[in-house]
């Protein structure tokens, strides 16, 4: 199952200022919510976490980052209650999937909602996060509506 030739490239990203903006222009600040959403971004690029969190700061997200597994395993006990973690696959220290697996290991975190958002279009790898209680899987590259429709399946967004 692949996602084509299309590759975001983080060096591309970081030097064109103007692309995280434009992947965040597809989002519309809609929440009808009156509370906060504390979102976890888990990617080693800095690039994407930008990407991710334009997207949910424009949706009164409050953002956290972590670089990897383990520094997100940190952030969860530090930072209180989260809502939601956008989780990378391929990490150094700890990886997305080994992350998914610690944070499911501990009943503490029952309620916080994991997304994949990942280049792993492998449909072995796929079966592995959900199985592993990863709640929902992004490819990348991915657009601005794909992420907005997944928070609305979790009920993080109004429609």
């Amino acid at each position: 199952m692949a996602c084509g030739n299309l590759r975001i490239h983080a060096m591309d990203i970081e030097e064109n200022s103007q692309f995280a903006e434009t992947m965040a222009t597809g989002i519309e600040d809609d929440s009808s919510e009156g509370g906060f959403v504390r979102a976890l971004i888990i990617d080693d690029s800095k690039a994407m976490r930008s990407i991710l969190g334009r997207m949910l700061r424009k949706l009164d997200f409050e953002v956290v980052e972590a670089a990897n597994g383990r520094e997100a395993l940190e952030q969860l006990q530090g930072h209180g209650k989260i809502d939601l973690a956008l989780v990378d696959w391929n990490m150094p220290e700890m990886n997305g999937y080994d992350f998914v697996r610690a944070v499911r290991a501990e009943h503490i975190y029952d309620g916080v909602l994991l997304m994949m958002v990942t280049t792993e279009t492998e449909m072995e790898n796929v079966v592995r996060a959900l199985a592993a209680g990863a709640n929902e899987y992004v490819m990348k590259p991915f657009t601005p509506e794909v992420i907005l429709e997944k928070l609305q399946i979790f009920g993080m967004t109004g429609s």
